[in-house]
């Protein structure tokens, strides 16, 4: 052919084999992120055979980087942030400290340079939030309290992360000496780059609050009403990727803290969720690319040559930080079941790793063998992360057979766990126990209030439940799937179970205990699907809405009303 077709045989090759070897990672009932990092590795120049080209495959994983960014500011809610705010903001960070110190303890161990260790252990802090959606959605809690806990927390990983990316290139100089010389503190050049760099990224992210706030959404308004689907997609992804060079040109910022503030002001448009469906098709293909790069870097070589300190990287991933996510949620008082979920959330590390592993490689911070291992740690512990999430019955069950263990972990002394001695007998006998004060519970809660009966709310949400009681709201906190909370709800003497919490498991959980310790006790509970509905009637004995079937029955309520029927 008269014409290069590099570029062409690049995204075929990956595309191609990205597809073979994420169907073979399905069928093996792994993560097909694990399929795309193995096509990489088959693709770079550490394995035989046909090598892609690596300075495009670089390029086309920075759009990948750009729009799964973008993708992530679009799911960005400032509200469910700030609802889990308590626990989130100070969890992630000191999380975030804890897995860094090991991290760099280890490398320096190794002896390692100051610089790397510290480049290293911030690598192996951060939780890779893809996974993380992925495997909360196949389950079925990414709506859930501990859903919200898991995603609200890697949301603080991720902009941390972004900070660092931020200003590590300003660092590197200083980082790079200051092993050699540890007693020299930041020279007054470092700190003016430095504040220049907090300026522009200060300006950056002030216009697209300010301006970028009210161009997008009218933007997306005006490209919608031609009606054209095509011009609506191309308006999307010409705004990510804009922004995010535009930001990096202009401010010096990273493209991907550009994509990221792109798709949180998107956010703010009321069709913001037509522009993450539609552009959902482009980020996933790009996503691919980025994950086929990665793998191009990696080096097979490391499992044999340094194995145990890929098995250290791995236990610093797997159980390190996981362990001190664990005890920081238990620290501030959430249930057992809540800790689990959020250490096996953090079980391994992913997009923001690889990002900043190849930084600090091309800022000569951090060994090649460190990106390896890193890459290492990446392939395993996202291979191994759904065995992760389903170790967590088993252990809730293997430490609640254990009553003193149980009870140091759950810490039952918790005033929240319980109704106030003030609470009269005669409010919570025939009372309604509400599971649930999300978005549909809430209304619930207050249509009861308004109509003067007595109420009892669980909710998991430790915020939640003291705002409640400020409100004069009777309310405990805790797993309602376990027995104890309702017991302190006085389920034995309520009159109505409503359960509002979209998950079938532990709504089947919840009624079983209701039947045991009040038979005659009326359940009402919600659900999605048709086949839980089915079960759920059977089992209940109780009345199951359908939230599909419910609003077609409204509609149609509300129509047939007009036309006086």
């Amino acid at each position: 052919m008269p014409h290069s077709v590099t570029l062409i045989t690049t995204i075929a090759v990956s595309f191609g084999l990205a597809l073979l070897m994420g169907l073979i990672a399905n069928r093996l009932k792994l993560p097909v992120l694990v399929g795309y990092l193995v096509a990489g590795v088959i693709l770079g120049s550490n394995t035989p055979g046909f090598v892609a080209d690596m300075e495009l495959s670089a390029q086309l994983a920075e759009i990948g980087v750009i729009l799964l960014m973008f993708g992530v500011g679009l799911h960005f809610s400032l509200d469910d942030l700030l609802a889990v705010r308590r626990i989130a903001l100070p969890g992630a960070l000191v999380q975030i400290g804890v897995a860094t110190a090991l991290g760099a303890a280890v490398a320096v161990a190794w002896g390692w340079d100051l610089s790397a260790a510290i480049v290293f252990g911030v690598a192996l802090s951060t939780a890779s939030t893809v996974v993380l959606l992925r495997a909360l959605e196949q389950r079925g809690v990414l709506k859930s309290v501990n859903g919200s806990i898991a995603v609200g927390w890697l949301v603080v990983e991720d902009l941390a992360m972004v900070m660092v990316l931020v200003l590590l290139p300003p660092l590197a100089g200083w980082l790079g000496t200051s092993a050699g010389s540890p007693a020299d503190g930041p020279t007054p050049d470092l700190l003016v780059t430095l504040l220049l760099t907090f300026g522009k990224v200060a300006i950056f992210i002030a216009l697209m609050l300010i301006v970028g706030k009210r161009v997008f959404p009218w933007l997306l308004w005006h490209v919608a009403s031609t009606n054209s689907t095509e011009l609506f997609i191309l308006s999307v992804i010409a705004v990510a990727i804009g922004i995010a060079y535009g930001s990096a040109m202009l401010f010096g910022v990273s493209f991907a803290l550009g994509a990221f503030f792109a798709g949180m002001v998107m956010r703010e448009s009321d069709l913001s969720h037509r522009a993450a469906q539609e552009s959902l098709p482009l980020r996933d293909a790009f996503s691919v690319l980025f994950f086929v790069s990665v793998g191009m870097l990696f080096d097979p070589n490391v499992l044999i040559d340094q194995p145990l300190r890929v098995v250290a990287t791995l236990g610093i991933i797997i159980i390190g930080k996981s362990l001190a996510a664990f005890l920081l949620v238990l620290a501030f008082r959430y249930p057992l079941n809540t800790a689990l979920t959020v250490s096996a959330s953090l079980a391994q590390i992913g997009e923001f790793s690889f990002i900043l592993a190849a930084l600090g490689v091309s800022l000569g911070l951090l060994p090649v063998e460190a990106q390896s291992l890193i890459l290492a740690g990446a392939f395993i512990s996202i291979t191994l992360n759904p065995l992760v999430f389903q170790v967590i019955e088993p252990a809730q069950e293997w430490i609640r057979s254990r009553s003193r263990l149980a009870r140091v972990l759950e810490r039952s002394d918790d005033p929240l766990a319980e109704l106030p001695m003030s609470v009269a007998s005669s409010y919570v006998t025939n009372h309604v126990v509400l599971v649930g004060y999300g978005r549909v519970g809430r209304h619930i809660g207050e249509a009861l209030i308004e109509q003067g009966l007595a109420l009892v709310v669980a909710d998991q949400n430790r915020e939640m439940v003291e705002g409640l009681r400020k409100h004069g709201i009777h309310a405990v906190v805790g797993d309602a799937a376990e027995p104890a909370v309702l017991i302190q709800a006085h389920i034995a003497r309520a009159k109505m179970l409503v359960i509002a919490v979209p998950d079938a498991l532990r709504a089947r959980r919840m009624i079983e205990t209701a039947r045991m310790l009040n038979p005659p006790i009326e359940i009402i509970v919600r659900t999605h699907n048709e086949e839980e509905a089915a079960l759920l009637r059977r089992e209940s004995g109780g009345t199951v809405l359908l939230g599909e079937h419910e609003l077609a029955l409204s509609m149609t309520r509300h129509v047939l009303k007009k036309f006086g029927k």
